[in-house]
C-alpha cells in the first residue's frame, strides 16, 4: 500500500521541532544530500516563483536573554516539548522554535518570547 503525499505531510506536520530535526538528519544520511543544498537549489527547472505574499513564518529564537527559565517555559508551552528538549533548544540558540505558522500566530509567539526576555526573529 502506497502512502500519499498528503499522509506524509500530515505526519510531518504533527512532529515537534526536535523530531523534525532528527527526520531531516535521517534524510541527509540515507540519501546523501544536504537540506541546505536542496534549499539553495530552489524549485525544479530553475524558474523563479511568482512573487507571493508570505503566508508561512518560522519563529527563530536568536538568543535566550537574561531570563532563560522564562524563555524555556514559553518554548515548552508553544511546542509541547519536554523540559530537557526545551532547555536544549534554548541553549542551542539560534534555533527555530516553530515553523509554518500563519503571520498572526508567529507574531503572537514572537511577542510571548520577547516578553520573556528572548531575542526573536521571524523568517
Amino acid at each position: 500500500m502506497a502512502i500519499s503525499k498528503e499522509d506524509i505531510l500530515e505526519a510531518v506536520g504533527s512532529l515537534t521541532v526536535m523530531e523534525l530535526n532528527d527526520l531531516v538528519k535521517a534524510f541527509e544520511e540515507k540519501f546523501g544530500v544536504s537540506a541546505a543544498a536542496v534549499a539553495v537549489a530552489g524549485p525544479a527547472g530553475g524558474a523563479a516563483p511568482a512573487a507571493e505574499e508570505k503566508t508561512d513564518f518560522t519563529v527563530v529564537l536568536a538568543a535566550a536573554g537574561d531570563k532563560k527559565v522564562e524563555v524555556i517555559k514559553v518554548v515548552r508551552a508553544a511546542t509541547g516539548l519536554g523540559l530537557k528538549e526545551a532547555k536544549d533548544l534554548v541553549d542551542g540558540a539560534p534555533k527555530p522554535v516553530k515553523e509554518g505558522l500563519p503571520k498572526a500566530d508567529a507574531e503572537a509567539l514572537k511577542k510571548q518570547l520577547e516578553d520573556a526576555g528572548a531575542k526573536v526573529e521571524l523568517k
